[in-house]
């Protein structure tokens, strides 16, 4: 048996009782736990010096057939655990800016002035926002730390900006709006009924799609939505 806890993970985990599994590990700190549409997990190497007690809370947390509260409290427990302690995080790797961003980070951060006054009170918090290049998959997204439940920034997808109206940009940052006003709210930020329900009050489509174009003029086949 190797004594490497990482290589150690996925046998301890099939012990556990999770069902035979792709396991992969990494140290991003926004998402601690995750599942491929192939059922392969992913989830943070911090893990693999944790007890058992917390891996039968990721299980647990895994389990589509549990109770919503179930798995609600296993996820606490998981978050709970020190990862960093144990798996640091290595700095990460910020695009190089290019021409125009200046104009295009001002017009989105008038943009989420405008939508926190006009559909949040004026409650929401600023927050940075990125332009992302290598975002493939999605139109934006919110990054939270799992554990405070603090947002952290928003991500708009660079070929999002260059393939689609700018009214359509705007509706993605509303979108991601919602999901800032879930975690500051002390809500889960998911896509769940209380989602749907704000988004139709603020005039998101909460399962808005659009393709994006990939290199090679290419499309993917399942088209990418906002987180």
């Amino acid at each position: 048996m190797s004594d490497d806890p990482v290589a150690r993970l996925p046998g301890r985990l099939a012990e556990l009782g999770l069902p035979g599994r792709l396991v992969a590990t990494h140290t991003n700190r926004t998402v601690m736990v995750s599942m491929s549409p192939r059922g392969d997990l992913r989830l943070h190497r911090g893990y693999a010096f944790a007890p058992d007690a917390v891996l039968r809370a990721i299980i647990r947390f895994l389990n589509p057939r549990l109770p919503r509260v179930v798995r609600r409290l296993a996820e606490r427990e998981f978050l709970a655990f020190p990862v960093d302690q144990y798996a640091p995080a290595a700095e990460p790797r910020r695009e190089r800016p290019r021409p125009g961003d200046l104009l295009l980070l001002h017009r989105l951060a008038q943009a989420h002035d405008r939508f926190n006054r006009e559909h949040f009170d004026g409650a929401l918090d600023s927050l940075p926002i990125r332009l992302s290049g290598r975002m493939r998959t999605r139109l934006g997204e919110l990054s939270v730390d799992l554990r405070t439940g603090r947002a952290i920034e928003i991500a708009i997808s660079r070929r999002h900006i260059a393939r689609h109206p700018w009214d359509e940009v705007e509706h993605t940052l509303l979108h991601e709006m919602v999901h800032q006003w879930q975690a500051e709210t002390g809500l889960a930020v998911d896509h769940g009924p209380l989602f749907r329900k704000k988004a139709r009050l603020v005039g998101v489509m909460a399962g808005a799609k659009r393709p994006l174009a990939v290199s090679g003029g290419g499309r993917r086949r399942s088209p990418p939505s906002a987180s």
